[in-house]
């Protein structure tokens, strides 16, 4: 498989962007009518397309360089370059893994409480794998809107006052950041004369001292329209409303959009100051360290004072873009390595608990005098008869049986879940999230390395990250707890709900990708400690895209031509 993928990588590399155009337009051909048929279309897309994500990774694990991709086939730093590495290639994965959860989980209901959402799904999907490939930042633009303008239409798919408030307020502000995006993108054209980030990097050191202002300030503007988007305080108030108002696939799908701005900044913070020696090295680490921490701190606030699941759940997507815009800002390898683990592992919970939100408010909301859906043929069985009793069984105070009653397998599947998603955001063991703190607290508290122990002092905002990273798992199981108390535990005269199973479906899948990061954590983390060590040596991403060079025609002979013609 390898060596196949070897042949035909170049091609491949651009499958996650023109496989979802392709889609969403044979899609909007179809027309609203053959519903079945794009929905269809859509699943299949989705799956694919994580199939070509997963290759792509493995491929890229394998030879350990970046694959190049010139578009157009024109050479570098004129023409388009598409990139994949071992972080792009686990962005594409994650991306592949959510799509395909969402789609499956809209196909119950959601993408028939509105228009055009197969078509607006398979755009989000190629404005998120295109950002994450583009190897220039005016292509980071392009792709950016992309995903924005698809993320639009999904964010008010149905209907309701909420959608429409949380969404003109999320309009406006990535507007807003998108003007301040190109600014940046313009400013920095002309002090460098190039858009590709590779070349950029390499044109940096060049700078003339008068000019060095000029270049901080457009990467400063730049970097405001990157942490808008990944949600960085103050900057970040849109967030929570937003994604509770959304219906629970678009939700799920965006749990990956915040790291969107994760993913630039990673990327062109790295590029530019990471290995650099000039005056801009390391150039705004200390404002993403604080303002990660007031990111973090902040979310875990949220996050306390949140009383409905979807609120509680955006705020934790806040509490992880802090984490990792902290970690960045130290600049430490193994931190950024956990701290990669760390982003799979909370993105797949909080889109796996976005999907899981509404299954437990429709349990909550279930009324008694429903009458039952007439097809049961996609259903989980629920109604279950309790067992018969012995006489002298113990009651409680209404008199109801203490033991020996049978739970509703909705209600089963419901609290394992959410039991899952909960040890999942808090960080507690033994799944994912307590690995992925546990490696960002051993980076923290061992900065010279294990081999290092206690000989490298603990900077004061190393300190600071340990505290808030424990204060937030304890904020998270606190206010989890109070939610499955509320939801869970507390009497209720209530039947359980009905549940198909292409509902549930998708979130057992989400929490089974979680336990498999758990379960195969070592080689997992050896791929984020290998992604972080490249991307803090970030001349081996730069000598990729600088050498590579445009598929040679063969020459045209004339003799070879006139043979053709006589035969």
């Amino acid at each position: 498989m390898i060596g196949w993928l070897g042949q035909g990588m170049p091609h491949l590399i651009a499958a996650p962007i023109l496989l979802p155009l392709f889609a969403a337009a044979l899609m909007v051909a179809m027309g609203e009518r053959r519903r079945a048929g794009r929905a269809l279309v859509n699943v299949l897309a989705s799956l694919l397309g994580l199939a070509v994500a997963v290759a792509l990774l493995v491929w890229v694990d394998g030879e350990g360089v970046p694959g190049v991709y010139l578009a157009g086939n024109w050479p570098v730093p004129f023409g388009i370059a598409l990139v994949v590495d071992r972080l792009s290639a686990l962005m594409l994965v994650l991306a592949g893994v959510l799509g395909a959860a969402a789609v499956l989980y809209s196909t119950a209901r959601w993408d028939r409480a509105g228009v055009h959402f197969h078509p607006l799904f398979q755009l989000q999907l190629m404005g998120l794998n295109g950002a994450f490939l583009t190897a220039d930042l005016f292509n980071l633009f392009v792709f950016f809107e992309v995903m924005l303008a698809a993320s639009y239409g999904l964010l008010l798919h149905g209907s309701g006052t909420a959608r429409v408030r949380a969404g003109l307020h999320y309009i406006a502000i990535n507007l807003l950041a998108s003007s301040v995006f190109l600014i940046g993108v313009s400013m920095l054209y002309g002090v460098t004369g190039t858009l590709n980030m590779a070349d950029m990097a390499q044109k940096l050191a060049a700078v003339p001292a008068s000019d060095r202002g000029l270049l901080n300030a457009a990467v400063a503007i730049l970097s405001v329209a990157f942490l808008a988007k990944a949600a960085m305080w103050p900057l970040g108030f849109w967030l929570a409303p937003a994604y509770a108002a959304a219906s629970a696939p678009a939700a799920a799908l965006f749990a990956i959009m915040t790291k969107v701005g994760i993913y630039a900044v990673l990327r062109v913070w790295t590029l530019f100051f990471a290995g650099g020696d000039d005056a801009s090295a390391a150039f705004g680490s200390g404002m993403l360290v604080v303002g990660g921490l007031a990111t973090l701190a902040f979310g875990a606030l949220g996050v306390m004072a949140s009383q409905r699941l979807g609120r509680l759940a955006g705020f934790s997507i806040v509490v992880s873009s802090g984490t990792l815009l902290a970690a960045t800002g130290l600049g430490l390898p193994a931190l950024t390595g956990g701290a990669l683990y760390y982003l799979a592992s909370t993105t797949l919970a909080v889109g796996a608990f976005y999907l899981l939100i509404e299954l437990v408010e429709r349990a909550r909301a279930v009324n008694v005098d429903a009458p039952e859906p007439d097809d049961d043929t996609d259903h989980l069985p629920f109604a279950l008869e309790l067992v018969e009793l012995p006489q002298d069984v113990n009651l409680d105070d209404d008199e109801h049986a203490l033991v020996g009653k049978v739970f509703p397998a909705a209600i089963v599947f419901l609290g394992i879940a959410f039991i899952g998603c909960a040890l999942l955001i808090a960080g507690l063991p033994p799944l994912s999230g307590f690995v992925a703190k546990f490696g960002m607290l051993s980076a923290l508290l061992n900065p010279g390395g294990l081999g290092d122990l206690g000989a490298t002092p603990v900077p004061v905002a190393g300190w600071v990250l340990v505290a808030l990273l424990i204060g937030s798992g304890l904020v998270a199981t606190i206010s989890l707890a109070r939610a499955g108390i509320r939801y869970f535990w507390a009497p209720q005269d209530r039947p359980a709900p009905r549940l198909r199973v292409v509902e549930c479906l998708p979130i057992a899948a989400l929490l089974f990708a979680c336990a498999a990061l758990t379960v195969r954590a070592e080689p997992v983390l050896r791929y984020a400690q290998d992604t972080a060590l490249a991307l803090h040596r970030p001349s081996v991403y730069i000598d990729a895209v600088m050498s590579a060079r445009p598929v040679t025609q063969p020459s045209w002979r004339p003799e070879a031509s006139a043979k053709e013609g006589g035969t």
